[in-house]
C-alpha cells in the first residue's frame, strides 16, 4: 500500500513542478524583458530537457512520461519567452 502513495505523490510531483515555470514567463510578459535570464542557461536546460524526451516518452513509469510532456511543454514556453523578449524592441 505504501508504494501506491508514493507512485501517487511522484505523480502529483511530476505534473506540478513543470508549472513553477510560469511565474517565470509571466515575469517576463509583465517586463517585457528578459535580460536578467541567462541565455546560456535556459538553451542548455533545453537542449538537454530536448534530449531527456524520447526517454521519458517511452518509459514504463507514468510519472516520469508526464514529468517528460509537462517539462518539455513548459520549458519550451521559457525559451520561446525568453527569446521573445530578449530580442523585441521596447518602446
Amino acid at each position: 500500500m505504501e508504494t501506491n502513495y508514493l507512485s501517487d505523490i511522484g505523480l502529483l510531483a511530476s505534473f506540478a513542478l513543470p508549472l513553477f515555470n510560469l511565474p517565470l514567463i509571466f515575469r517576463m510578459m509583465k517586463r517585457q524583458s528578459s535580460e536578467d535570464i541567462s541565455l546560456i542557461w535556459v538553451l542548455g536546460v533545453w537542449i538537454c530537457i530536448l534530449l531527456m524526451t524520447p526517454v521519458a516518452l517511452t518509459s514504463k513509469d507514468l510519472a516520469f512520461r508526464v514529468f517528460g510532456v509537462m517539462n518539455i511543454t513548459f520549458f519550451t514556453a521559457v525559451v520561446f519567452s525568453t527569446l521573445k523578449y530578449r530580442f523585441v524592441k521596447r518602446k
